[in-house]
């Protein structure tokens, strides 16, 4: 009999148990499935990001890339003996050298900012030295220099 009694306080023991209990099993449920979501956002945002900056950092390399590229041409058709335009050309050089040592297939590089740093001085010498302003060029505009 006292068999009897303790297994009927036991149900309901248990049944009282999940009620009070249903707020916290749901809260924790709804926090996992909320953090589920909220990484597979993340994860998504992140790549969109990161490929918008990753064009932006491309873009400005190759606008360097094509500016010098595009001034060593035209100063090599020039008189290679004048001091000025080998000092220009010497420069030139540098810079180019420095973008193709460029890491663009290693992202995680943690001198990835220090590269692009030393290119974008580089590249302001460059600008001096032939007196030129990237922002006369209106493609150059967006550019962050």
């Amino acid at each position: 009999m006292a068999d009897a009694t303790e297994s009927s306080q036991g149900a309901s023991g248990d049944l009282f148990d999940a009620i009070v209990m249903a707020d916290e099993r749901f809260r924790s449920d709804g926090f996992h499935e909320g953090w589920s979501f909220g990484e597979m956002q993340g994860l998504r945002e992140g790549k969109h990001l990161g490929a918008i900056e990753g064009a932006k950092l491309a873009s400005e390399v190759s606008y360097c890339h094509g500016f010098a590229a595009t001034w060593k041409a035209l100063l090599q058709m020039e008189n290679t003996e004048n001091p000025r335009t080998s000092r220009r050309l010497k420069v030139l050089d540098s810079l180019l050298l420095m973008i193709c040592n460029f890491p663009l297939h290693d992202a995680a590089n943690p001198l990835l900012q220090d590269h692009l740093e030393k290119i974008r001085g580089k590249f302001k010498q460059v600008c001096s030295l032939l007196g030129t302003q990237p922002s006369d060029d209106p493609a150059a505009s967006s550019i962050a220099f």
